[in-house]
């Protein structure tokens, strides 16, 4: 890394968890700051969470003061003090430590070519993180004005699980030119130390979590040093948190972290951490990227991994160093989800990462982009066309979508330009723009970012101690008195103030926060091993009895589907009929096609009653039989009914309100006080009606099509599953559930029943009752 720096190239370094990589991406930067001591701003390092900046920030700090050398290291974050921020525009560090949206405010000031124009190098860490996602479109189109700013500028990406360097030095390359990116491949290190944990050699027949082994996870705990949870969601960490605490007889100090929790309480655990203070700690996808705890000696994945990568990424967070394996252990909640851990562990052994999907960059960030740009001075279209140009996801940006963009940011649109607030650009002669007026600065740095939260209220002590924030949609069930797990406290509703919920600690037990958002799906390589696995007998004799004992049964009873094949199950049940597909497609997937076929149930007079998916499959139910699963699955359900259950259910609604706010159509802040999730909301969707009805092809109506297709159907994955149906489907009729059936049955239990301990009882007699139904021969 040191030679390609002197040689002034960029690089692209792809190395194992623990191995040194951040220290090797700042190592050019410190020697060149040794050797030349210069004021100003040197090196920016970019990441995707604010908690790798300040963790990152220690671990520098440490050698540079032990060099005794004058170089000063901040970070910016939107958690950084006003003073700071604006201290850090006149007189900056020579290394800042940011995130893409704090960047992209700093290059919205009007200073900002004061500022960059010595910049020499940007380090981007964590690159597969967010490079394929709009964070990754915001942070390219950033480099791009820096590479304006400062023609010399190197970039330096940062990785530990990439599949494909080549796609990832295009998207780092200035032009998307990846000759002018080296790669740079670490030792890998040792072998992690992988297993799957199995209480007493059972699985259960339902469930997602791994609650089942609290115990055994807590003896773990007992015999580590410091042990890392990871939970798939929020939800579930505070469930796992309770569990764990319930069985803590040692009084074992154990925390918990995630996206939710107030800020203050995240620092206090990270600081915790840091100092060897907690032996365990129970943490989401917030933990998955860089944080560097050298103590954290054994990581337990809750639940099913989704992905190799993902699952390397967070098995390296123990023993973070590169002569020692780090050692990781999956709790599976039920069989379907043993074969998933056990495909993980055989992709990692076979060096097989998740595959990398990247896509055209999103034209609600490009508008955002494009204002920000204009906030900082007038610019000529021409001249940012080409730079929008030179960044990888925009490289093939047509003339005709930058000129519908630029007329959106002028006038809102058609439907939109007799209303004088949408006007935020005015064209002046010779191809030149600016802002219509200057509190579009302001406004614009006020609502700038791509994370677009669900509409929150803040969870409060009486004396006003913040703990975090809950999404509204969950608040909006909860009344006084009622209680709620959360912070790893059981906490009851005093009252509700404005966007606060006033709460107290309770002793009593209490409900879980559910949050929405995307659920994560098993990656289509991971679900391509598990049909493997399920046709190939001569794998079995890794599994353990009961999984063995469910697939035999499964083959005698009905069939085991080749890897080709999509097996549908049709069988009474207690009255009801019920279809049940294995497609191994994935939630998102199985989610959307469930609502579709429960429609078409009802066109053809099935009489449906509803549905449930998981990762790998979908049960509909109603009260006649279905005999021709085939027409249900036909492909001309994606061309009309997919589009009119889209356009509408909520899902395109959704997802107009983040592209709505990402675009600046919509604010969520004014000076001084801040909109309610639910008046951003109301604008939103008077706008979306507006639009659907005046402008249905209007530059954000396309933009959320577009996420509402690939991230909350997973359109492609529906079209294989459409595809698959039509030209392999095996369908069985049986006389009663079989063996595969049982966990998606469990879930059909679980929705008639109000949550609570005393319905964890009933499923699990229920899971128990349905096993033995579907076991006996």
């Amino acid at each position: 890394m040191l030679e390609l720096a002197r040689r002034g190239r960029s690089a692209l370094l792809v190395a194992a968890t623990g191995s040194g990589k951040t220290l090797a991406g700042f190592l050019p930067t410190i020697c060149e700051l040794a050797e030349d001591p210069n004021e100003g701003l040197h090196t920016l390092y970019v990441s995707p969470l604010k908690a790798l900046a300040v963790d990152v920030q220690r671990n520098l700090i440490g050698p540079i003061e032990e060099m005794d050398l004058p170089i000063r290291v901040e970070t910016r974050t939107g958690d950084t003090p006003s003073d700071r921020k604006a201290r850090q525009r006149v007189k900056p560090p020579q290394i800042l430590l940011t995130t893409p949206e704090s960047l992209s405010l700093l290059l919205s000031y009007p200073d900002a070519s004061t500022m960059f124009e010595g910049l020499r190098a940007i380090v981007v860490d964590e690159l597969h993180g967010f490079a394929k996602e709009k964070r990754g479109d915001l942070l390219s189109l950033s480099m791009a004005r820096l590479q304006k700013l400062a023609p010399s500028l190197r970039r330096v990406g940062l990785s530990a699980t990439i599949s494909d360097p080549d796609a990832y030095r295009s998207w780092l390359a200035p032009g998307a030119d990846m000759d002018l990116v080296d790669v740079v491949i670490g030792d890998p290190g040792a072998e992690p130390d992988l297993s799957i944990l199995i209480p007493e050699n059972k699985i259960p027949w339902g469930g997602h979590s791994g609650r089942h082994a609290a115990r055994e996870v807590m003896d773990l705990i007992e015999a580590h040093k410091t042990t890392l949870v990871f939970c798939n969601t929020r939800s579930l960490a505070e469930l796992i948190f309770q569990d764990l605490w319930a069985v803590n007889e040692k009084a074992l100090p154990i925390g918990i972290h995630h996206g939710s929790l107030a800020v203050e309480a995240r620092r206090k655990v990270e600081a915790a951490m840091a100092a060897g203070k907690l032996r365990g700690l129970v943490a989401t996808a917030s933990l998955d990227l860089g944080i560097d705890w050298g103590d954290v000696d054994l990581v337990v994945q809750m639940g099913a991994p989704k992905g190799s990568s993902r699952l390397l990424q967070r098995i390296g967070r123990a023993n973070h160093r590169l002569d020692e394996p780090s050692k990781g252990t999956i709790v599976p909640g039920n069989r379907f989800e043993y074969l998933e851990a056990r495909a993980a562990l055989d992709a990692i052994d076979d060096g097989e990462l998740d595959p990398e999907v990247f896509r055209p960059g999103a034209l609600d960030v490009l508008a955002q982009h494009i204002l920000a740009m204009a906030v900082a001075a007038p610019f000529q279209q021409q001249e940012l066309l080409a730079e929008v140009r030179s960044s990888a996801p925009y490289a093939g940006l047509k003339d005709e979508t930058f000129e519908e963009i630029l007329s959106f940011i002028a006038t809102g649109g058609y439907a939109l330009k007799a209303y004088d607030r949408f006007r935020r650009l005015v064209p002046e002669p010779g191809g030149m723009w600016r802002i219509a007026r200057p509190q579009i600065a302001q406004q614009h740095r006020l609502n700038a970012g791509v994370i677009v939260e669900q509409p929150l209220l803040t969870v409060r002590f009486r004396n006003g101690r913040k703990l975090g924030t809950i999404e509204e949609g969950y608040a909006s069930t909860l009344a006084p008195g009622d209680h709620f797990y959360f912070s790893g406290l059981s906490l009851e509703v005093e009252q509700f103030k404005d966007t606060d919920i006033i709460v107290r600690a309770s002793s009593k037990t209490a409900r879980i926060v559910t949050y929405g958002g995307q659920r994560m799906s098993m990656s289509t390589h991971l679900a391509n091993r598990v049909r493997h696995m399920l046709c190939d007998r001569n794998d079995w004799h890794r599994f353990p009895d009961d999984v063995r004992d469910w697939l035999e049964v499964q083959s005698e009873r009905s069939v085991l589907p080749e890897p080709h094949q999509l097996l549908v199950e049709t069988f009474p049940h207690e009255g009801r009929h019920y279809m049940v597909a294995y497609s191994f497609e994935g939630w998102n997937a199985h989610q959307s096609l469930g609502m579709l076929i429960t429609r078409r149930m009802e066109s053809a007079g099935l009489k449906p009653l509803g549905f449930v998916a998981n990762d790998y499959g979908l049960a509909c139910y109603g009260l006649e039989s279905i005999r021709d699963p085939k027409a249900l699955f036909s492909s001309d359900i994606l061309e009309q009914e997919f589009v009119d259950w889209v356009e509408n259910s909520m899902l395109l609604k959704t997802a107009f309100r983040e592209v709505a706010v990402i675009g600046g159509l919509v604010e969520r802040h004014h000076p001084g006080k801040k909109k309610s999730g639910r008046q951003v909301s109301f604008s939103t969707d008077l706008i979306y009606d507006v639009l659907r009805r005046y402008e249905p092809q209007h530059l954000l109506l396309r933009a959320a099509w577009d996420d509402a297709r690939r991230r909350m159907t997973e359109l492609g994955r529906l079209v294989r599953l459409v595809d698959r149906a039509a030209a392999t489907m095996l369908h069985v009729e049986v006389d009663r559930i079989t063996p595969m059936a049982v966990p998606l049955m469990v879930i059909v239990g679980r929705e008639a029943l109000p949550p609570g301990a005393e319905a964890d009882e009933t499923l699990l007699v229920q899971a128990e009752a349905l096993a033995q139904e579907a076991m006996s021969l």
